[in-house]
């Protein structure tokens, strides 16, 4: 009895530090993602075509993605917010 006793605070112990191990790493790592991460640069102004509602949002390096509902993808100059091209797509229902 002694032994299975042992054995069960030794796992106990083993599994808390194995938690807290783990809490610890997370907490470093997230911490650390805004040095990796930069947020992208925006326009301060992004003009839609009448009618449109923007549906969905991307970034990219030079560039801001927009997916409207009449089924478009517009992409805006992300320095000066100018439309620089327009893709037609399909969306789903």
């Amino acid at each position: 009895m002694r032994f299975l006793r042992r054995l069960v605070t030794v796992l106990t112990a083993t599994m808390i530090l194995g938690v807290l191990t783990i809490v610890v790493l997370l907490v470093i790592r997230l911490n650390g993602l805004g040095a990796v991460l930069p947020l992208p640069d925006l326009p301060s102004a992004v003009v839609l075509p009448g009618g449109v509602e923007a549906r969905s949002l991307t970034f990219g390096p030079g560039w801001v993605g927009i997916v409207t509902s009449d089924s478009r993808f517009l992409i805006y100059d992300s320095e000066s917010g100018a439309l620089a091209d327009s893709v037609e797509i399909t969306l789903p229902e």
